[in-house]
Order: structure tokens, then sequence, then C-alpha cells
């Protein structure tokens, strides 16, 4: 089962950085449905990581708007 897990968590990491509004959508989905599985410090790091995604939005419409 470790092999999948890694494996699952390869496809995760590849749709956050390839396509963040489907991967929090799916996140979403997977909290209300699990909610077990998520600690609350896990919810501390998404907030860090949407703050650090919004910032990097802001930059490329900045870098888009020259």
């Amino acid at each position: 089962m470790s092999n999948l897990d890694e494996s699952i968590g390869k496809i995760l990491l590849e749709l956050q950085r390839d396509d963040p509004d489907t991967f929090k959508k799916l996140m979403r989905k997977a909290q209300e449905e699990h909610p077990e599985l998520f600690e609350e410090g896990i919810d501390a790091e998404n907030k860090e990581i949407d703050e650090y995604n919004l910032k990097i939005d802001e930059y490329n419409k900045k870098v888009d708007e020259l």
C-alpha cells in the first residue's frame, strides 16, 4: 500500500501545480467526506499555501499587464 500512497501523493502534487483550482475542489470534497483524515495543523498549512498562491496570481497578473 505504500507504493499506492506514494503514487497518489505524486499525482496530487502534480495536480496542485498544474491545476490548483481543481486541486482545491478535490481537497474540499475529500475533507467533507472524510474529515478524520485531516488534522488541524493541515488547515493552517493550506491557508499559507492559499495565501502564497494568491501572491503568485497577483504577480502573474502584473507581469501580464506589462
